[in-house]
This record gives C-alpha cells, structure tokens and sequence, in this order.
C-alpha cells in the first residue's frame, strides 16, 4: 500500500498532477449523469458554461498572481466595485461605463502590486489590506446598498445577456479571455517571465528577468480580470453591490489549485484553471443534486482547498511552512 509520501512523489513527476484534474472532471460529469440523466444536453451544459464564466474569469487572472507565487485576496472586492461602478455609470455614460469599471481594477491591481513589490509587503497582507480599501470605497459609493441598472442602462447589457448562433454571449466572452490569457502565458515574454519568477525568484533574478515589473503586471491583470467578471456579473443581474462578489473568492482560488496550478508558484496555466472552474462549478450542482444545505458550499470548497493544496504543494521549495 502506498503512503502519502509516495502519493506525493508520483504527483511531484508532474504529469500524473496534470493529468488528474480533468480525469477528476469526467469522473464528476458522468456520475451526474447517472443521477440526473439528461445533464449531458446541450441546453443543460451551456447553462452550466453560463454559470462557470464569471468565476473562470475571476480565477484566470488570479492565475498570473498564483503562479508568480503570490495570492491576491483582494478580486472579490475589486469584482464588487466594477459591479456598482457600472451600475451606477450604465444610465448615464452608456457604454463607455463598461471600460471605466474595467480601468478601476486594473488601477487597483497596480496598487496592490506597488504595496506588495516597493514597499515589500506579502502579497495576501497587501491585497488583503487593498481589499478592504476597495470594499470600503464601493460601500460609500453605492451608500451601503445594492444599485439595480435602470432600464436605460439595460439596453447596453444586451449583449452580454444574449446568444450568439445559440451560445450564450457570456461563454464567448469567458472563452475569448481564456484564449488571450493563455497565448499571453505561453508566447510572451511576460507569461515566460512570470512562470520564471513563480519557479525561483533568485534565478529570475539572476537571469536578468525584471521581477518586480512582471509582478506589478501580474497584478494588474488580476485586478483587471476581476473588474471584467465583476462587470459581467452586474449586466446579468442588472444590479450592482458592494458585496456582489463576496462569495467568489473561495471558488476562484479554489479552481485554480484544483485545476492543477501549484500554489508555490511555476507551474500551471489558465488551460488548468479551466478545468478547475468547471470542476467546482460541478461539485455545485452536485451538492444541489445530494441535497446538501447552499451554506455549506463554503465548507467544501475549503476543505476540497485544504486537500488540494495538501497533496501537491511542492515542499522542496518551501524550507519551513509558517
């Protein structure tokens, strides 16, 4: 019988780590298959695409962040203020409210990769800490309350809430994101770079690579990332919140270490993060099928994080777990 160290072992090769993930997904999809038979029709999966859109968005830019080695636990709130910026702009500006709400995450994103990179803050105080400014900028913004999208701002949601040859427009956008997220870490020299930093900070160093730029950048998408999924999830509810995304956070990080990226930074990749949205996505509908109480979404999804990270952190780059 193997123990957990040889368990470990065989994950650390690499490609058993990659290969689990979207085992794990099939194994999940056919079980709710045999459940609830039915759940492979086309309108039942591009409903479940639809539902897993926003939260891939929001976890593929904290991809960048995760695999620089860093974590940014500031996205929902960031997400959150897009959501009432857009609300609140929408009526009045059109559609120019859509960059607007985006240029607001990407601003704070920067901020929390200057508080982490210059002044030489962890990444989960400085994003925490910008986090609460974020939150507490949308609370006085929309005066502690949600703000519904008028009906002149709803015209200029329409092409997020609508199809396009019968996929939903919001797929689209999620898969269009994903494309760009993916070639920007595979072809460019920032996604080299930044895979670079995530394996060992010193070589990077030492390799000439600008390691603070590239971290400041990673940021900056997630921030960005998080404002875009923030923007979407407003035009689908056509209302904003300082809260809207709160209960993000969890899942988002969540996906991207279950879909197989290494939360010491190095390896992974937005294609994984795919997979680990999708993957938690289901184990929502799951739990609705077994009967299991909403609020309890939070406690799976912790200890289905404890359990990932658990078995594949790499420990040799870590000398001592604080």
């Amino acid at each position: 019988m193997r123990t957990a160290s040889d368990i470990r072992s065989l994950l650390a090769a690499g490609w058993l780590q990659g290969a689990i993930p979207p085992f794990l997904l099939v194994v999940l999809v056919l079980l709710i298959e045999i459940a609830a038979p039915g759940f492979l029709s086309g309108e039942t999966l591009m409903l479940l695409l639809s539902n897993t859109a926003v939260l891939f968005i929001l976890a593929a830019g904290v991809t960048f962040v995760i695999l620089i080695g860093g974590i940014d636990l500031s996205i929902q709130a960031v997400a959150s203020l897009a959501s009432v910026i857009l609300a609140q702009l929408l009526p009045r500006l059109g559609l120019w409210a859509f960059p607007i709400a985006i240029l607001a995450g990407t601003v704070f994103g920067v901020l929390s990769g200057y508080v982490h990179v210059r002044l030489k803050v962890p990444s989960f105080v400085a994003t925490l800490a910008t986090g609460g400014v974020v939150a507490g900028i949308a609370l006085w913004i929309a005066d502690g309350r949600a703000i519904t999208i008028e009906e002149g701002g709803r015209a200029n949601t329409a092409w997020i809430n609508g199809t396009v040859g019968g996929i939903p427009s919001v797929v689209l956008i999620a898969t269009l994101i994903g494309l760009i997220a993916f070639f920007a870490l595979r072809y460019t020299r920032f996604g080299r770079y930044s895979l670079a930093v995530g394996a060992g900070e010193p070589a990077a160093l030492a390799a000439g690579i600008n390691v603070p730029r590239t971290k400041i950048i990673a940021f900056a998408v997630s921030g960005t990332l998080a404002a875009i999924a923030g923007a979407i999830l407003a035009a689908r509810l056509s209302s904003g919140s300082p809260n809207l995304a709160n209960q993000l956070l969890l899942p988002a990080i969540a996906a991207v270490i279950v879909g197989g990226t290494a939360i010491t930074g190095g390896l992974g990749g937005v294609a994984r993060t795919a997979v680990g949205a999708l993957i938690i996505s289901i184990v929502r509908i799951g739990m609705t099928f077994v009967g299991i109480n909403i609020f309890a979404e939070n406690v799976v999804f912790g200890s289905v994080l404890i359990l990932a990270v658990a078995i594949t952190i790499d420990r040799s780059k870590i000398a001592i777990i604080k």
